[in-house]
């Protein structure tokens, strides 16, 4: 397994994708060529006032371009600073962390991607690497489904809102049962009560 470094990454684009979800890419050194889907990265404030970093869940590795696509929710004041950073701006990150899903396990099988809320962007990636055929049931509060496009261009997408504005109303469960799905291989990514109700 290869070593976790800590590097000077540069924001190359940032923007709001959803109400509180923001995208960043960021130009690494060396964590993009090790990372694989399912990991994450730990990032540090530049504020001296906050010590501990922020682990963020990788949305898309570009291994030809040394980048990695965090999308991430703000939800205290470290990732309110991350969401403040411009272009050329840099974030000290270490990485890549986490073991990543076990993509060995879904050969040639059916299989099921399900995230929760922040739990949809490490299925960007894994959507991306995985062969075979592919189900996405991503979980959203409301009717802003972000990575939507992104989850529809390596997968078949539905769609569970809590507030019944898109697809089905309720969890990813609700959404598995209404449409019938069915999978060999689950791979999952959200709250604990999901992954729990999932078990």
């Amino acid at each position: 397994m290869a070593g976790k470094y800590k590097e000077l990454a540069e924001v190359l684009k940032q923007e709001c994708i959803a109400p509180d979800i923001y995208s960043m890419w960021l130009q690494t050194d060396k964590i993009a060529e090790q990372a694989v889907p399912g990991q994450f990265i730990s990032v540090y404030s530049n504020d001296g006032s906050r010590l501990l970093p922020r682990p963020i869940s990788l949305c898309e590795i570009d291994k030809d371009k040394k980048a990695l696509r965090i999308v991430y929710r703000v939800a205290g004041k470290g990732t309110a600073e991350f969401a403040q950073c411009q272009k050329g701006d840099k974030l000290e990150i270490l990485g890549p962390l986490g073991n990543g899903f076990p993509m060995e396990r879904a050969e040639g099988k059916k299989v099921f991607l399900i995230g929760g809320g922040i739990g949809i962007p490490p299925m960007v990636e894994l959507s991306r690497q995985l062969p075979g055929e592919k189900t996405v049931i991503a979980g959203y509060r409301d009717d802003k489904l972000f990575l939507k496009e992104e989850l529809e261009r390596n997968a078949v997408f539905y769609a569970a809102t809590e507030d019944g504005s898109v697809g089905t109303k309720g969890n990813v469960l609700d959404a598995i049962r209404e449409n019938k799905l069915t999978a060999d291989v689950i791979y999952a990514c959200g709250p604990t009560p999901m992954l729990r109700a999932l078990k």
